[in-house]
């Protein structure tokens, strides 16, 4: 019996829901985590930092040893789909813990801090890993899957933006009598909302590719990434994203102390919403440009909106949240790029060793965007503190608000002119991978191995 690769749209719409509950976690994380532990816990911002930093070192043991795992077993439920089942209520507890105002000594609280985030990106990578794995598996058809990831990536940049829109108004809400700034019942409220989208998204989305019937092992999935070149230029490329993270955990500051309102903070959501909604034209544009063409143009557009932002000044509020929507629809597009291309990275792989490893290339964008949010996080802490700073204060020197707003404006620019230069040396483009299909698929009728590609021009390998 054949199956049918194609997706029903409510399946679609599950998974793009799951990708949005997700990142309720994420992006309270991402976003408030590091103003949460100096404003709110009390600790200072570079114990902050060292505490990101520590957390991502483990994770760059963990998370490869987690996908190398989802890569060599399969349940009732498929390959992936089971861990989507556990997943979110791990996600739920670990997040709430992580925004507990504990009433302990200096030291205890660095250490509960320390241990709770660390904890959080532990069990984070068990759903975001498969999440994305998910997305290769839904379906063998390019197009079909290209709408899964465009599905993902749309939940996923919605659910960080609906973070920055709501938790500041809940953490108000809940304020009066708490002593945490209401944040710990905030993040009740979006975490149950985002466990039930989560857990919709688990009943409803399927795979559909047939699991390969060869062994693979945990050897066999690293000696996939090690073999994955392409992969390495496009997470480069993610990770410098850790720039404009770093604008992002100072947003908040900026708001408060720049325009004396930190509820506008809810605007950036607002803006992530409406970059989300303009990606849905990231299909029409692939069908005329390249990937790769499109990232480096919409990099450099970024730099050209910060550099203009930098001279004109954040005083006219409506001139900047237009120069800050445009930079977050160029960002958010070019990150919908970087994760198609990493789904065509796969088949490179594929091609290379003759195993197919789809959850060892997703750990390798979930470690680094990771990587990327926590060095940015810790970064806040050291760029914080570089300014000049003062925690609690009620205002703060002339210095420290310009250091604020070059944080929002040319330093993400400095990010994108960094990952233009590592997408530069990227070249396994759709001719490219469209050959590299057509031998897959020529191995799989014939039953081959390993076929080397014709010599000479066109050959897919040379990147």
């Amino acid at each position: 019996m054949t199956i049918s690769m194609k997706i029903p749209s409510r399946e679609l719409w599950s998974y793009f829901g799951y990708g949005l509950g997700q990142c309720f976690s994420f992006g309270l994380v991402g976003s408030f985590i590091n103003y949460f532990y100096t404003d709110v816990l009390g600790i200072s911002a570079l114990a902050a930092s060292t505490i990101f930093l520590v957390a991502r070192a483990w994770d760059a043991i963990h998370d490869p040893l987690f996908a190398s795992v989802m890569d060599t077993i399969q349940t009732r439920f498929g390959k992936f789909r089971h861990f989507m089942l556990l997943a979110p209520f791990l996600i739920t507890l670990v997040t709430l813990a992580s925004f507990h105002n504990i009433d302990a000594p200096m030291g205890t609280k660095i250490l509960y801090a320390g241990g709770t985030y660390i904890l959080w990106g532990t069990l984070y990578a068990i759903s975001d890993i498969p999440f994305w794995s998910m997305s290769s598996v839904m379906s063998s058809e390019p197009k079909e899957r290209t709408k899964a990831v465009t599905a993902a990536v749309l939940g996923v940049n919605a659910g960080i933006a609906c973070a920055s829109i709501f938790f500041p108004r809940l953490t108000a809400f809940f304020a009066p009598g708490s002593n945490d700034h209401g944040y710990f019942m905030a993040t009740v409220v979006m975490m149950i909302v985002g466990l039930l989208l989560m857990l919709n998204g688990f009943w409803h989305v399927k795979e559909r590719v047939p699991p390969s019937t060869e062994k693979v092992t945990m050897r066999d999935t690293f000696h996939n990434l090690k073999n994955n070149r392409p992969l390495f230029f496009v997470l480069a490329s993610f990770f410098f994203c850790v720039l404009h993270n770093i604008a992002n955990g100072i947003y908040i500051y900026f708001f408060i102390y720049n325009m004396g309102d930190g509820a506008l903070q809810a605007a950036i959501g607002v803006m992530g919403i409406l970059a989300a909604i303009a990606c849905l034209t990231a299909p029409l544009l692939t069908r005329r440009y390249k990937k790769r063409t499109l990232f480096i143009a919409l990099c450099i557009l970024d730099i050209v909106v910060r550099i203009v932002l930098w001279f004109s000044g954040y005083h006219n509020l409506t001139w900047l949240f237009i120069l800050l929507g445009l930079s977050t629809v160029f960002v958010m597009m070019s990150n919908l790029f970087t994760s198609a291309m990493i789904v065509d990275t796969i088949e490179y792989a594929e091609y290379k060793t003759n195993k197919r490893c789809a959850a060892i290339t997703f750990s390798g964008q979930t470690f680094t965007g990771k990587m990327s949010v926590a060095v940015g996080g810790g970064l806040v802490g050291i760029f914080l503190t570089a300014i000049h700073y003062v925690p609690q204060a009620a205002h703060q020197t002339e210095s420290v608000l310009n250091g604020l707003f070059f944080g929002i404006s040319l330093l993400p620019a400095v990010g994108s002119l960094i990952r233009i230069g590592f997408m530069w040396f990227f070249d396994f483009t759709e001719d490219k991978h469209a050959e590299v299909l057509a031998i897959l698929e020529q191995r799989r009728k014939s039953g081959e191995i390993f076929e080397e590609p014709p010599q000479g021009e066109g050959r897919p390998l040379e990147v």
